[in-house]
Order: C-alpha cells, then structure tokens, then sequence
C-alpha cells in the first residue's frame, strides 16, 4: 500500500464531460476570453506606468490587481485549454502541486488588494484632505506587499499540510485545474485538518475582509450622499461603483465555493462557478475600471492623440 502511495507522478483532469464539438467550441471561447484577459490587463498596466497623471495610490493598487488577475488566468486557463484539446493528457505532481499553490497565493493576495483598495477609497472620499498624508507611498507599498507576503505565506501553508498526504486509487481529479477540495478528495488519508484549514482560510480572507469593506463603503455611501458638489459626488460615485462592483463579482462567487457546504452539495455547479470566477472575472476587472473611470478613458485618449502626432 505504502507503494502505491508514493508512486503517484501524475494526476488526470476531469475538466467537462462534454462531446468533441462542445469542447472544440469552448477552446476558441475560452481562448478569446484569455486573450482579452491578457490584452484588457496589459492595457491598464500599460496605461498606469506611461501616464504620470495616473500615478496615484488608487492606480498603483489598480495596476497590482491586473498583475493578479493576468497571473490568476495564466495559472488555470492554458492547462484548461490543453486538456479541451487532448483531455487524456495528464498532469504532473510537480505541476499539480505548483498551480494549486499558485492559484491560492493569487486567489488570497487579490482578496487582500481589494480590502485594501477598499480603504483607499475610504480614505479619500471620507478623508480628502488628509487622503496624501494618509495614503503616503510608503503606506501604499508597504499595504501592496504585505498583501503579496500574505498572500504567498497562506498559500505555503495549505501546500505544506498537502504535500505529505498519501495518494491511492485512479488519480482522477473532478476539475478543471488542481483545485485544493478536489485533490484533497483522492487522499488515502485524514484530510480533515486540510479542510479544516481550507475553511479557516476561507474565513479569514473571504468573510473578515469583506465585513471590513462593506463597513468601509456603507461610510463611504454616507460621505457621498452629504457631497453638495455635483461634480465631486459623480467622481465619487463612479469609483465607488466600479470597485463595488469588482467586490462584488469577486467575493460572492469564492464565498459560495469555499465558505459554503463542501459534502452534499452541487459540486458540478460550484465546478462551473469557479470557472466564472477563474475565467469571466479577469475579463470583466480592466472592462468595468475602464468603462467607469473618466482617468482611464481621458489616459487612453491622450496615447491615441500622442500616436497620431508621431
């Protein structure tokens, strides 16, 4: 038994259960979707590091969330595409292993840039005059990197509690990438305090971190209402919504994928879910700044005009 247990060098991804031609049609959906990603995200990055009016605190937590959501999609989605093309293609235990920390560490660290760009916009919509001395760069970079440090020292320690665990049977994982529950269910042994561990993790940067940015913007829908200013209040709106609504697209599916019912559940439902929150949100975050923040618009307005005057 011992044997077989150490032997494990490769896993097999379930991904979709779907025809030939159903697989084929999300392999070009699925690619046109990581290309916007990759496009969408370079773009704002692009956009933050050549126009200097964009460099402000809120665009420099901006431009480490697209850092995140391009890596986010580069750890899940080409492994995706290769088993929609060849699903018997497996993957390796190195390989298994790497994506299901890299996928938490990015997962855990864009969780913690959104509550910290949360209080960003607290400060500066509550606080405006002292918004420069609050928010200083030093507080900036020292919030960005210990959101990455966290991020990466969660991550560690999942991995550390998985890689010990014995392996047996058809190492078959129902998914579509090394997703943590998943291969925790082809363990031979307890995995009790991973799923343990899974859920207190879940908790401490799904459910805290949100109770935190919902109090944030409940004081900041207060500071808007009292603007007398119309054009202060839409500024304000607009920032507000935009990140409101990146908020909520990101919490409210890992919150029902992590923090709910593991055991009895729709799996196949929260397995499609988890490909909304893997693929579409990536896509939607530069879409939804871009559309609703005059900054962005009036940047890429001005590289238009300055490649038409070259």
């Amino acid at each position: 038994m011992g044997g077989n247990q150490t032997s494990v060098t490769e896993f097999l991804l379930l991904g979709f259960p779907l025809s030939r031609r159903t697989q084929l049609l999300l392999f070009g959906l699925f690619s046109l979707s990581y290309a916007f990603t990759l496009l969408g995200n370079g773009v704002i990055l692009g956009l933050i590091s050549l126009d200097s009016r964009l460099h402000t605190p809120m665009y420099f937590f901006l431009a480490h969330l697209a850092v995140v959501d391009i890596t986010y999609a580069c750890t899940t989605v080409p492994q995706m595409l290769v088993n929609l093309l060849n699903p018997a293609k497996p993957i390796s235990f190195v390989g298994c292993m790497t994506q299901t920390f890299l996928f938490l560490t990015f997962a855990l660290t864009e969780c913690l840039l959104l509550v910290v760009m949360s209080y960003d916009r607290y400060v500066a919509i509550c606080h405006p005059l002292r918004y420069s001395v609050i928010m200083s760069w030093r507080v900036c970079i020292t919030l960005v990197v210990t959101s990455w440090a966290c991020g990466s020292l969660l991550s560690l320690v999942h991995l550390a509690l998985l890689l010990p665990l014995p392996f047996c049977g058809p190492q078959k994982i129902n998914h579509f990438f090394c997703e943590i529950i998943a291969v925790l269910k082809l363990a031979c042994a307890d995995t009790h305090v991973n799923e343990m561990m899974v859920l207190a993790g879940a908790v401490s940067v799904l459910v805290g971190p949100l109770s935190s940015i919902v109090i944030s913007y409940i004081h900041i829908l207060r500071a808007i209402l009292k603007m007398r200013s119309g054009e202060g209040l839409q500024k304000a709106f607009s920032t507000y919504s935009s990140h409101l609504c990146v908020v909520g697209l990101f919490y409210s599916t890992a919150i029902i994928i992590y923090v709910g019912p593991q055991s009895g559940g729709p799996k196949e439902q929260k397995k499609y879910l988890l490909l909304f929150h893997s693929l579409c949100n990536p896509v939607l975050n530069p879409l939804i700044y871009s559309l609703r923040s005059k900054e962005v618009k009036a940047a890429v307005k001005r590289m238009l005009e300055k490649q038409r005057t070259s």
